[in-house]
């Protein structure tokens, strides 16, 4: 072969060019691959000086804040050695005028060390490294593959846990079975205020017998973050709060649990002053407020259905117990803090948050089998929260601490995730008729549309109070129509949107009464298009019925609804809804 054929792009000999290459325009075989390889060489030089530019350039993001961190460092340890220097100067001074100098040279030195030894003594010093620019590279691997432009970004924050405050009614005191708050204010090494939020915040509720409540934080990205939480028994609990696994100033709180109002101590008591070291500490926290959480606050502390008892209304569907899956524990069948559930033809499939599993019943309630390894790689769960099944058969699972959705196969083998680098908290997860895998995304307050490859098809939503904003969202379905619905948790509503994300309606407002809500958390939709709702903070379900009035029954009177799903058993004479949940048991 001496010549190379264009068209074909492959070496042809003489008898070939009157064959089945006639017609085809040649070149030389020596040229066409010194011109390929140039054009291979040119290419490979390319991408080098591209990969190159890009990874010197985090280098030197990266050895900047290295050299920043270091001079902070320095600065410190220099004002140290100084300040020591001065101490021990003076020190000797003061020693040798003691060890035998005459009663005149005693009280020259009282005169003129005296005043700096007593400014000495009560100067404070920092206690903690001032290094405060916390660093965190978010490392979008998927997007590698399409431009190496998403290799990640570099976040930061300048809070320290010593300068950081905790503020709220909640931080004290709170009474059995009514939602409490906690402010967290993030501060500086200078006490400065910070403006921003990404900080990586971990709150505890420590029980009298060593166990740990539930609860949730809400980064406000304004510096200030907000821990909700409902205990259901009495006693003295142990508040727990930390900034990068490092205390915060004045924790552990101690909290007073009681039983109702009237039992709380006086709020001018300043139960955790001593912790802060300033009795008047205490009232300061209490009196904070963050911009913006007033109306949050005073909303989802409404929790007076404990507390009434309201007129019994008829309940147009029948709640009678089918049966009940489940205890507290660790082992197969048994939960610790579950929470979303799902349903398929063939079986249950219930998100065992504090388990780090799913795990999977038939439709009688018979435990088949669970699947989870705790951990933050890909293939592990770290905080399930929501969980789905997919047309083909896939489970679908949000992961609430990793940030992503997991998807996997019907018998619990790992496939893919989704959502890596956007989700900031994904709470609840649905599918809609297209296959399209949508997910709740709690802490960013958006709803986030998926392929089930990982493609964004679209998202919608922002932090707010208005038709189209959220202030905690929950959990998703999607009716006949393909439309959204979504739980506005601390906007006690629920909002309906078309399948492009377009807002078409929303009912609901903050009460106990038929129709009003108290921060709904799971919603429904049954095969009628009624729209079936969660109402958490009112222990209750309820359900709209012919797109039009709500009726509600509780379940459980001991029990707050956290999530659920509908299905319909037909029959020849019947047919009967199911309504599946997951709940929380309030201590009486």
């Amino acid at each position: 072969s001496t010549l190379y054929c264009l068209p074909c792009e492959s070496p042809v000999c003489e008898d070939c060019i009157v064959g089945e290459h006639a017609g085809h325009s040649t070149d030389g075989l020596t040229k066409a691959v010194d011109d390929q390889r140039s054009a291979l060489h040119a290419r490979l030089d390319a991408a080098k000086n591209r990969s190159v530019y890009r990874c010197s350039h985090f280098i030197w993001v990266i050895s900047f804040w290295v050299i920043v961190l270091i001079n902070v460092l320095q600065a410190q340890l220099d004002t140290l050695l100084k300040e020591e220097a001065v101490i021990c100067r003076n020190s000797n001074l003061t020693g040798e005028a003691l060890e035998g100098a005459s009663e005149a040279h005693i009280l020259q030195t009282h005169k003129d060390i005296g005043e700096r030894l007593r400014e000495l003594a009560s100067q404070g010093l920092p206690l903690q490294p001032e290094e405060n620019d916390q660093l965190e590279l978010m490392i979008e691997v998927d997007g590698l593959r399409k431009s190496i432009h998403n290799l990640g970004a570099i976040i930061t924050t300048n809070a320290v846990a010593s300068q950081t405050e905790a503020s709220g009614d909640g931080l004290e005191q709170c009474v059995v079975g009514h939602p409490a708050s906690v402010i967290i204010t993030t501060r500086d090494k200078s006490g400065g205020l910070c403006k921003s939020g990404n900080a990586v915040i971990s709150a505890e509720v420590y029980t009298p017998d060593g166990s740990v409540a539930d609860g949730e934080i809400l980064d406000h990205k304004n510096g200030t973050y907000e821990f909700l939480y409902t205990l259901h028994k009495e006693g003295d609990f142990s508040l727990v709060l930390r900034l990068y696994d490092q205390h915060i100033k004045g924790s552990p709180f101690r909290l007073k649990v009681t039983s109702s109002p009237d039992d709380s101590p006086p709020t001018t008591s300043g139960a955790n002053a001593a912790s802060t070291g300033s009795s008047d500490g205490g009232a300061r926290r209490r009196s904070a407020k963050s911009p913006g959480s007033r109306s949050r606050q005073k909303g989802v502390r409404r929790g007076g259905s404990l507390f009434s008892t309201p007129k019994k209304k008829v309940n147009p569907i029948e709640d009678d117990l089918i049966f009940r899956i489940g205890t507290k524990g660790r082992n197969k069948g048994e939960f610790t803090n579950l929470q979303g559930v799902a349903a398929s033809s063939e079986s249950i499939l219930i998100a065992d948050s504090n388990n780090q599993c799913v795990q999977i019943f038939s439709n009688q309630g018979e435990f088949q089998s669970r699947f989870g390894v705790r951990g933050r790689s890909p293939g592990q769960l770290q905080r399930p929260t929501g969980v789905a099944v997919h047309p083909n058969g896939d489970i679908i699972i949000a992961d609430y601490d990793n940030k992503w959705v997991s998807i996997f196969t019907s018998d619990g083998k790992y496939k893919a995730k989704l959502g890596s680098g956007r989700l900031m908290g994904p709470k609840g997860v649905s599918v809609d008729q297209n296959g399209h895998v949508i997910v709740v995304d709690n802490k960013a307050c958006m709803v986030f549309i998926f392929q089930p490859s990982g493609k964004l098809v679209t998202k919608f939503g922002s932090r707010g109070n208005g038709d189209t904003q959220f202030a905690g969202p929950h959990f998703a379905a999607v009716n006949n129509n393909n439309e959204i619905i979504v739980t506005d948790f601390h906007n006690h509503s629920v909002k309906v949107f078309s399948a492009e994300g377009e807002f078409l309606l929303k009912f609901g407002s903050n009460g106990e009464g038929n129709g009003q809500f108290n921060a709904p958390t799971g919603v429904a939709v049954d095969v009628n298009g009624n729209i079936i709702v969660a109402d958490w903070g009112n222990s209750r379900i309820q359900m709209k019925v012919d797109g039009v009035s709500l009726a509600s029954f509780s379940p459980n009177p001991l029990c707050r609804v956290r999530c659920l799903t509908a299905a319909a058993r037909s029959s020849p004479t019947s047919t009967r809804l199911r309504i599946l949940f997951t709940g929380r048991k309030v201590w009486p």
